[in-house]
């Protein structure tokens, strides 16, 4: 019973990121759900107890997986350019990724404090994982920085989302040289 209840709030959580990243969080609904996963609709409500707490679940989720992604990425660095490069390129290169695509229509969502607070904090582990390298290279303030880098990525990851005239290479390479060098480096 308890691998079968894992399995459908898997499967929940599944049609979740789809609906997010296909339709942005007003496609997140329990009616939604229910036909996705084909349970009945007074059924999602045993797994969730609203739309906030599959959010918050979501983020729970997905957050540390692409957290440990970018992590790996870096942790294959030389040195602590190439790993600012390497956290600045892993992420560009996650959103095309569905789990990617879902937090963003949820950052984008209006959201409870505690689903709020978890995007947060998710966040800034992201942030974190940069500090030392931007301490390595002499950064005065390499907390500050890393905030502002995460700045650019962010921005950058908003330009490729929006299919901008850009190919998303030149996006990344252009975050990259920001990150390493700023505006006039």
């Amino acid at each position: 019973m308890a691998e079968h209840r894992s399995m459908q709030r898997a499967a929940l959580l599944d049609a979740a990121r789809t609906l997010l990243s296909e339709g942005g969080t007003e496609a997140l609904t329990f009616p939604a759900l229910a036909e996705r996963t084909g349970l009945a609709r007074s059924s999602v409500y045993e797994y969730f107890r609203s739309r906030a707490a599959v959010v918050e679940e979501l983020c729970e989720v997905d957050f540390p997986v692409w957290a440990a992604e970018v992590s790996a990425a870096m942790a294959t660095a030389g040195g602590p350019e190439t790993k600012v490069e390497a956290y600045v390129r892993k992420q560009l290169e996650l959103v095309g990724d569905r789990r990617h695509r879902a937090v963003v229509a949820i950052s984008a969502s209006e959201l409870d404090s505690g689903a709020r607070e978890k995007i947060r904090a998710a966040h800034g582990g992201l942030v974190a994982m940069i500090v030392e390298a931007l301490g390595e290279l002499g950064h005065g303030q390499p907390r500050l920085a890393a905030m502002l880098v995460q700045g650019v990525v962010d921005a950058a990851v908003r330009r490729v989302e929006l299919g901008a005239a850009e190919d998303p290479e030149q996006i990344a390479e252009a975050a990259v040289g920001m990150a390493l060098r700023g505006v006039c480096g």
